[in-house]
């Protein structure tokens, strides 16, 4: 398959997760992506283990955002490092780095360096706080911008519930959003360069990342003035929308319009509840809220989850369970939709990864290589693209400044 990237090269200085991220999404599409790590420590991730890929020390973590790259180990830090670099530049499209604010400036690898290198650069800069403004100089990890960016206030149950109190999510979904905005915004990049012929330089901020995700949230603090409260699984907009207890395990109900619960109540047993003025249109609900779940708590704690989730179902009534991961992978539809996918690994042999989640034209697209090595493509990559220094690898070696 041509893939819609071929042809545009990647030198990604970034590491952990949300660069990572958005280079291994654009490694899926057909970039080349070109990975530089420490020659010592390579990318932290590679040690946030357990659990490691066996017959490696690669841990688990470092392989779910690096598929489809090539590992070159260069000590940045050496002058003769940043000379690797500065010639790389000049055969790649893009660079990607999430230092500090201003980390790569002492090294002459910032965006105004490099481009001098290639002019059309198109250089994504991803921080914790921006290039800018009073936090610009702070690290900034996903977790603390969680709680920063009001994330953490709104997820979780309400202090008044046993267990309530501020929660983070299960995966670290600001670093995954702002790698994938800082894949569509290089995107954006490349598009205008076929127009004007320039480069760009596109200042990428996790915690602004955030505040854009607040989404409905955010627009119901500006729209009323009140900041959202806590609502465990409960949706402030929508009523009824969360999990509900059964007779063997919890369902979640997501009832999105009037009709949707006028059916629920039907297969319930309770038709008259639909026509309840105080339960008949979504914002009735959302006003009495507590009235209605209330009732509906002991009406689906009567009857399994199976009941529920078969009765519902037939009816349109949008309703699922709630998934152990292992079950997440032995659902029909994600094995369908090919979510689970097999790599060969010189290391390991066959291993398994997470497959990239668009399709082209019916077909999955994922990169065909599997997560790198350390320094595995180190010599590869700069005898073809510096071959002024290729006849120095060993002596580079040797000094510790490549591997």
């Amino acid at each position: 398959m041509d893939k819609p990237l071929t042809g545009i090269r990647v030198l990604d200085l970034s590491r952990i997760l949300a660069g990572p991220w958005c280079s291994q999404h654009l490694a899926d599409m057909g970039a080349e992506v070109i990975k530089v790590e420490h020659p010592e420590r390579g990318d932290d991730t590679r040690g946030w283990g357990p659990p490691y890929l066996q017959g490696t020390r690669d841990a688990a973590y470092y392989l779910c955002t690096n598929r489809g790259k090539q590992s070159i180990a260069v000590d940045i830090a050496r002058e003769e490092g940043q000379a690797l670099i500065h010639e790389l530049v000049r055969h790649c499209d893009v660079v990607l780095e999430n230092f500090k604010a201003g980390g790569l400036k002492r090294y002459g690898l910032d965006y105004e360096s490099l481009k001098a290198s290639r002019p059309d650069l198109v250089y994504c800069s991803i921080t914790g706080f921006g290039q800018s403004g009073p936090y610009a100089r702070r690290a900034g990890y996903d977790f603390l911008v969680q709680g920063m960016g009001g994330l953490m206030d709104i997820t979780g149950r309400p202090d008044s519930e046993p267990g309530g109190g501020p929660i983070k999510t299960g995966v670290a979904v600001v670093d995954l959003f702002t790698g994938m905005y800082a894949a569509t915004s290089i995107l954006s990049a490349l598009i205008g360069r076929q127009r004007s012929g320039e480069g760009a330089y596109i200042d990428m901020a996790l915690m602004d990342v955030q505040v854009s995700m607040l989404a409905n949230q955010a627009m119901n603090y500006l729209t009323s003035g009140a900041s959202p409260e806590r609502l465990g699984n409960s949706h402030p907009n929508i009523v009824p929308y969360q999990a509900f207890a059964t007779a063997d395990g919890h369902i979640i109900l997501a009832v999105g319009n009037d009709a949707q619960f006028q059916r629920f109540c039907t297969v319930a047993g309770e038709p008259d509840l639909a026509a309840d003025t105080r339960f008949a249109t979504n914002q009735a609900r959302v006003d009495n809220r507590d009235r209605l779940v209330a009732q509906l708590e002991t009406l689906i704690a009567a009857r399994p989850s199976a009941f529920w989730l078969e009765a519902l179902e037939a009816e349109g009534v949008p309703c699922g369970p709630i998934n152990r991961v292992e079950q997440v992978f032995d659902n029909p539809q994600v094995q369908h939709r090919g979510m689970q996918m097999s790599m060969s690994h010189p290391d390991a042999g066959d291993m398994s990864l997470v497959s990239n989640p668009v399709c082209f034209g019916g077909e999955k697209l994922n990169a065909d290589r599997p997560p790198p090595g350390l320094g595995e493509h180190t010599r590869d990559v700069l005898s073809a693209f510096c071959p002024d220094s290729a006849s120095d690898l060993e002596a580079l070696a040797h000094k510790g400044i490549i591997r």
